[in-house]
């Protein structure tokens, strides 16, 4: 079913609307989530969460790339539980690795400028993503935005874990150059 019809479903605030987002985008949500929680129950619960968020978003939103917007809410939600289960028990994983390889490429918050920081910030990364060679931004994605590993990097696309981690070091040291360069403080 064309994402069209599915986002129609969800204004018509019919019960469809989940079985066909689940057929259709059931195992990217999964992917997403399992890549950042690494348990299938919290999994199946943020993926079960993302669908209700997306019942209660749409209307008013009508989101443009409907897996976008699903893996945005999908990916906030395991964020969000990663956060509330490693608080309580202190465990590692991807999520913890990856945070920890931007952390010196990424600005501290100023509360009082906030939202001018996010939106700058925004603009800054997407400018430096569409920079990047395309292979070079697909790493660079499916391991800060996905929390892939860097073992199901390389095995995706054929690399060694060695060359995953080179590409990753060099986007991130053009990040932080990058940021430097449009005076958003480290």
């Amino acid at each position: 079913m064309l994402d069209t019809a599915i986002i129609d479903l969800y204004w018509s605030r019919s019960e469809d609307a989940i079985a066909e987002t689940e057929k259709k985008y059931g195992r990217y949500c999964r992917t997403i989530a399992w890549n950042i929680l690494r348990d299938w129950q919290d999994c199946e619960e943020c993926v079960s969460d993302t669908y209700f968020n997306a019942w209660k978003a749409m209307p008013p939103q009508r989101p443009n790339r409907l897996a976008v917007f699903l893996g945005k809410i999908t990916r906030n939600l395991a964020l969000d539980r990663y956060k509330a289960n490693t608080a309580r028990k202190r465990g590692s994983g991807q999520v913890a690795l990856a945070l920890e390889e931007l952390r010196d490429c990424l600005p501290a918050p100023v509360p009082t400028e906030q939202i001018v920081d996010d939106i700058t910030l925004t603009e800054t990364l997407n400018r430096f993503l569409a920079d990047l060679k395309p292979e070079a931004r697909l790493v660079f994605l499916r391991r800060y935005w996905y929390a892939s590993s860097i073992g199901e990097i390389a095995r995706d696309y054929g690399w060694t874990e060695s060359r995953v981690k080179m590409s990753l070091l060099r986007s991130r040291e053009k990040l932080k150059a990058r940021l430097e360069e449009e005076g958003i403080t480290l």
